[in-house]
């Protein structure tokens, strides 16, 4: 007789692959493509408190690119596993009497 199949192992069992292949990754290509559309900031006018527009347009790019980094952050992390709170550590050599 076959003998019967014995239960994985924990450590038998290789963890699954990490994909990173997320639909949103591609918006973090917004904040490279946009600053290297030079027509959008090759000209002086309009000028934001007499900053000319090249100026305010790279503070611009930088609030775009960490909006854009954090959506992406928001949308493909992954949710932390739920851990059980552990007890309080008991001290040793005190009695639970006192």
């Amino acid at each position: 007789m076959a003998e019967p199949a014995e239960p994985a192992q924990a450590a038998d069992v290789a963890p699954a692959a990490r994909s990173d292949r997320s639909p949103w990754n591609w918006l973090l290509l917004i904040p490279i493509v946009i600053p290297l559309l030079t027509p959008l900031y090759n000209q002086v006018a309009p000028r934001l408190w007499g900053f000319p527009r090249f100026y305010w347009l790279q503070f611009l790019f930088i609030f775009v690119g960490v909006a854009t980094t954090t959506l992406v952050y928001q949308m493909t992390k992954r949710p932390t596993p739920a851990t059980p709170p552990t007890p309080p550590a008991s001290r040793a050599g005190v009695s639970s009497d006192e």
